[in-house]
């Protein structure tokens, strides 16, 4: 790999927006500067575009071993680069599920050979597999999973003896789906006595209730201050729980931290009507006034990061009745353009939203040179257009599902360039043959 320079960018790192230009050597930042020069380099002039560091997903199902007729490590992760994201942390309810260190490295052996974006994956806690997570070293992978209320998958840890002992017995962030399982079974139970299994989608967030996440929620946070475990709550979606997180220390000396996903600072319960199904998220989408306390707590560090939770099924399966249309859907490709669509609605500085989705991820997971514009660190990238419109359809999606709650939807921003390990992985609509993708490592001791 050669030399690339990108100039005349508007630099956005570090609570700083500047203009610079910016030059790959190799893999990596050789030099950041107000001017730079090279005779050898591939100069790319990207003037009045914003230059970010490449997204970091905490949160994605990319649906591979086993259900690889909704999307697979190959396919997602290029719709990811699409959407400026250059690494993604992988979820271990795929079939089978990631819960041996064995299946653990399978995952990883995909992911060297099919992946166009920096990958890992979480390991998955169960009720049964305390030995094997016990020996899972804490440089191996980007942390545990536990699914504290059923979803997709049905890997639920309802073992309160196993639960400690898990929380006392990782060092690794343990990273949560906090809904409580006995609240949304007794909702289900009375949606249906009223509607038999053709419940009207709109009660969803009736069912998988704000006092099913609470309740769940509370108790999570609660242990991990009995135990000292490192807890991450995955895809908050209510403001209730907001009063369970702190902003008074910095992010790199807190033991409790908190996520929120892009439906959640997008969509409200006013839009079931429209969407459906479409927008049926566990957990569920809700009031609008949790939306705003959602994006308060975002603004004012209580939450801090924004993920995807990208989850595809197929059409035929989202169209079935509420009852059996799973939850999820895909985001990876759209997550930046709708941010950057906050962030031209002043909803969101640019440097906040870099600050959530690049910065507080590396820090979070201890992520070595990645997630900041810095010399040295390698070079993921995401070049940002902020005045180039377009509208999402069925012909520009690159997901395998091949279809998107934002269909129809107009962006202002449009993604320009991708760069994964200083080579340029997408640009203007055309993928690179090359996948120069890395598994991540991390500074832990």
């Amino acid at each position: 790999m050669g030399k690339t320079l990108i100039k005349n960018a508007l630099l956005v790192n570090e609570g700083i927006t500047q203009e610079a230009d910016l030059l790959i050597d190799g893999e990596r930042i050789a030099k950041i500067a107000p001017s730079i020069t090279s005779e050898t380099a591939i100069t790319i002039d990207v003037e009045g575009s914003y230059l970010f560091p490449g997204i970091i997903d905490d949160q994605v199902h990319f649906r591979e071993p086993g259900l690889t007729h909704k999307g697979s490590i190959s396919t997602e992760s290029r719709a990811a680069i699409a959407g400026g994201i250059t690494t993604f942390m992988e979820q271990p309810n795929t079939n089978p599920q990631t819960t041996t260190l064995e299946k653990l490295e399978e995952k990883f052996q995909m992911g060297a050979q099919s992946s166009y974006a920096n990958y890992s994956f979480l390991f998955g806690g169960t009720n049964d597999n305390l030995e094997e997570l016990k020996r899972l070293d804490k440089n191996a992978c980007s942390g545990v999973k536990l699914f504290l209320g059923s979803s997709t998958g049905n890997m639920l840890v309802d073992d309160e003896h196993v639960l400690e002992q898990i929380f006392r017995n990782t060092e690794l962030v343990i990273s949560t789906h906090c809904e409580d399982e006995t609240t949304i079974r007794r909702n289900l139970a009375k949606y249906q006595s009223e509607f038999g299994d053709d419940i009207p989608v709109k009660y969803h967030p009736k069912i998988r209730s704000e006092e099913a996440c609470y309740l769940s929620s509370s108790k999570a946070v609660a242990l991990a201050k009995r135990t000292g475990a490192r807890l991450h709550v995955f895809h908050l979606s209510t403001a209730k729980e907001l009063e369970l997180f702190s902003n008074d220390i910095p992010l790199s000396e807190k033991r409790i931290t908190a996520e929120v996903c892009l439906h959640h600072l997008w969509f409200s319960d006013e839009d079931y009507e429209k969407y459906g199904t479409h927008i049926k998220w566990n957990p569920a989408i809700k009031k609008s006034s949790d939306r705003e306390g959602l994006w308060k707590a975002l603004l004012d560090n209580r939450i801090d990061v924004v993920a995807t939770d990208h989850a595809p099924h197929t059409l035929e399966e989202k169209d079935q009745s509420y009852m059996k249309a799973p939850s999820g859907g895909p985001l990876v490709q759209h997550a930046l353009p709708a941010m950057m669509e906050k962030m031209l609605q002043d909803k969101i500085s640019r440097e906040t939203m870099v600050t959530k989705m690049c910065h507080n991820p590396a820090i979070l997971f201890d992520i070595k040179d990645r997630g900041y514009l810095r010399e040295g660190y390698f070079a993921d990238l995401v070049v940002v257009n902020p005045n180039d419109p377009w509208q999402v359809n069925k012909e520009n999606l690159y997901y395998k599902c091949g279809w998107s709650p934002f269909e129809g939807t107009s962006f202002k921003s449009k993604i320009t360039h991708t760069f994964v390990n200083g080579h340029l992985a997408y640009e203007n609509g055309t993928f690179s043959k090359e996948r120069r993708a890395k598994r991540l490592t991390f500074n832990r001791t």
